[in-house]
C-alpha cells in the first residue's frame, strides 16, 4: 500500500541494490537516482551472516516497505496532521495573493499609474514571501519523512537480509524508481518481496494498522507553485510494468 505522502514529496529513493552474497550473506546499498525530494537513507550494514549460497534474484520497493508499514504509515499521518497549520497558512497566504491579482486585472484601466505601480509591486513582494514560504515548508516536511524513513530502514534493514537468505535470494535491487531512472527494464510479481517483507514488519513491530486520513486532511507543502496558483501535489514517481 503506498503512502499519500509519497505522492506529495515526495519524493524517494533508499535503496538502489540490497546484496546479499554467497560469502557474507551481508547487505550492502547503493543511492538511487531520480527527482526525489529526498533521498532515503542507505540500509545499515548488518552483522556478517553465515553463507547462504543463494543464486535468486528478487525486488522490493524500498518506498512502499517504509511508508506501506503500520509504523510508517502510523508516523507520516502523524506529519500530516502537524502540518495541517501550515497549509493553512499557505493557503491564506495564496488566496491573497490571487485577490490582488484579481485586483489588478479588473481595475487596471482604472488605477492611475502611480496607484498601478504600488499594486504590481505589492503583488511582486507577497508573491516572493509565498514562494519562500512553500519552499521552507517543503524543505521542513522532507527533513522530518527523512527522520521516519531512517529510523524504520534501521529496523527493516536486518529483516530484508534474513528474508533474502532465508528465501535463497543472492541480490535484491530497489524497484521504486522506473526506468531509465532504475536499470531495471521489467520484473515478475513473483520474485518480489515487499508484501511478504512489509507483513513481517507489521508482526513484529506490533503496531496495529492505522485509521485511514480522514478526507480534506491536511497535506504536506509541495514544490514551488506557478504564479497565482495554490500548492498541489507532486505526482508519485511511476514504477516499471509488472507481470500480472
Amino acid at each position: 500500500m503506498k503512502s499519500k505522502f509519497l505522492r506529495l514529496l515526495l519524493a524517494v529513493a533508499a535503496v538502489s541494490v540490497i546484496s546479499v552474497t554467497a560469502q557474507t550473506g551481508s547487505p550492502t546499498a547503493g543511492t538511487g537516482t531520480g527527482a526525489s525530494p529526498s533521498a532515503l537513507p542507505s540500509a545499515p550494514s548488518a552483522a556478517t551472516a553465515a553463507p547462504t549460497g543463494g543464486t535468486k534474484v528478487g525486488t522490493i520497493n524500498i518506498n512502499e516497505a517504509i511508508f506501506g508499514s503500520n509504523e510508517g504509515q502510523r508516523d507520516i499521518q502523524a506529519l500530516q496532521k502537524k502540518f495541517e497549520p501550515k497549509q493553512t497558512e499557505l493557503k491564506n497566504q495564496n488566496d491573497e495573493l490571487e485577490g490582488l491579482k484579481k485586483q489588478m486585472q479588473t481595475q487596471q484601466d482604472k488605477l492611475n499609474p502611480d496607484a498601478l505601480e504600488t499594486l504590481k509591486k505589492q503583488i511582486e513582494s507577497k508573491q516572493k514571501s509565498f514562494d519562500r514560504s512553500v519552499q521552507d515548508a517543503q524543505e521542513e516536511f522532507g527533513t522530518q519523512q527523512q527522520d521516519i524513513a531512517k529510523r524504520i530502514l534501521a529496523k527493516m534493514a536486518p529483516m530484508i537480509v534474513k528474508y533474502s537468505q532465508d528465501g535463497g535470494f543472492g541480490v535484491i535491487l530497489d524497484s521504486s524508481k522506473a526506468w531509465p531512472e532504475s536499470p531495471m527494464l521489467w520484473w515478475g510479481e513473483a520474485v518480489d518481496i515487499t508484501k511478504p517483507l512489509v507483513d513481517e514488519y507489521n508482526k513484529q513491530s506490533g503496531v496495529p494498522a492505522p485509521p485511514a486520513p480522514a478526507t480534506g486532511a491536511a497535506k504536506p507543502p509541495a514544490s514551488k507553485p506557478p504564479t497565482g496558483t495554490t500548492p498541489s501535489p507532486k505526482p508519485s514517481t511511476p514504477a516499471a510494468p509488472k507481470s500480472n
